[in-house]
């Protein structure tokens, strides 16, 4: 009889001590997963990547059924910057992005530390409108960064056992701690870097972020082979406002020319002051018809406007020369070549549309990597 019992204790903890190396082991292996996470995260390399990864790798990583991330963009940081370089990103239910911080204190409060715990719907439902199923565990996880409260990480598992209040969230803390750092770093370095691509007169890019992106755009029109189009706008007897009106009108003019434009192009199009009274617009995967259609709105925009100075309206026009490029497969140029031919075809075509009497369009069409003149 003892020696049965004492068997059968034996057996006990032995179970018992295999499942602490279980847990030990699912432990490391949790240890891993995160360093490798973080590693990852420390090394995107723009704000848009970085959210990406939080959306997508933390639920492989992870093994989560949702993952929401909510921020507070109360002065459009967020929005600007990502607009910029991935307008498919902030169109993404996953994330969602808060102007009004009592609104975002009403729905969700300020967490100062995270939740763990089963899914209650009347306190968290507004971190998963999102998802079809409710989660069964949650966690959410404030994002902090020098006393800023950025928003909040929310991971929803089906697992009833996978997150709970009774186990350490160490792990989850951390991760908190880290996504805070990785958040208020690349603010600060897409702010810097935006403001070093930004023409400060007119809000629009400057000539060297144009000539950054031109590079970018071509290769991945020479990759899809969609068209890409140029177009070259220029204010119509500029110099002529500066000498009449003096060099404040002409940079009143300037802006409200730059805003008019930028209002008919999309959020993925580029927009640069190319220098002095010189715009240019990318329009990706766009030909030369829509194209057309695009600078004719702008023309007609820009002609509409009676800018106001000091007791008087001043008149503004633009002459505009569009171009197009298509890639040629067989033999293509190289992506500074194509930069440099689609500019300076579009810069011809504008001084053709000055030479025709100015507040017009002209068009020079790029195909299959040599320039092709069509009747504006």
């Amino acid at each position: 009889m003892f020696e049965n019992d004492l068997t059968t204790d034996l057996i006990v903890l032995e179970n018992r001590i295999m499942g602490l190396f279980d847990t030990v082991r699912k432990s490391s292996m949790a240890i891993k997963d995160l360093q490798s996470f973080e590693m990852r995260l420390f090394n995107m390399n723009s704000l848009a990547e970085l959210i990406d990864c939080m959306l997508d790798d933390a639920k492989t990583v992870f093994d989560l059924g949702q993952v929401t991330l909510c921020l507070l963009d109360e002065y459009g940081d967020f929005s600007r910057l990502l607009g910029e370089t991935s307008s498919n990103l902030i169109e993404r239910q996953s994330l969602v992005l808060l102007r009004d911080r009592d609104l975002l204190k009403a729905r969700f409060g300020y967490l100062v530390h995270a939740y763990l715990g089963p899914f209650d719907r009347e306190h968290f439902g507004h971190f998963f409108t999102t998802v079809a199923e409710a989660p069964a565990t949650i966690a959410v996880i404030p994002l902090y960064r020098r006393g800023r409260y950025f928003g909040t990480l929310n991971l929803g598992s089906s697992r009833s056992d996978r997150f709970s209040c009774l186990k350490s969230n160490d792990f989850i803390e951390h991760l908190g701690v880290v996504l805070g750092i990785c958040l208020e770093n690349h603010l600060h370095i897409e702010t810097i870097r935006r403001t070093s691509y930004i023409d400060t007169l007119t809000g629009v890019n400057n000539r060297r972020f144009l000539e950054q992106r031109i590079g970018e755009e071509i290769a991945r029109c020479q990759r899809s082979n969609d068209p890409l189009t140029c177009l070259f706008l220029d204010i119509d007897y500029f110099k002529s406002v500066n000498d009449k009106y003096g060099h404040q009108a002409g940079d009143r003019v300037l802006s409200a020319v730059a805003k008019t434009i930028k209002s008919q192009l999309r959020n993925n199009d580029v927009l640069a002051r190319y220098g002095g009274e010189e715009f240019i617009a990318l329009l990706s995967n766009i030909n030369h018809v829509t194209g057309l259609e695009v600078a004719e709105r702008i023309r007609k925009n820009v002609q509409s406007l009676s800018i106001p100075f000091r007791e008087t309206t001043i008149p503004v026009t633009l002459s505009i020369g569009l171009s197009t490029y298509h890639s040629d497969r067989k033999s293509p140029l190289t992506t500074t070549e194509a930069a440099v031919r689609l500019i300076n075809t579009a810069d011809s075509a504008m001084y053709q549309a000055k030479h025709k009497g100015r507040n017009r369009i002209e068009c020079t069409d790029i195909e299959s990597d040599r320039p092709r003149v069509l009747n504006g």
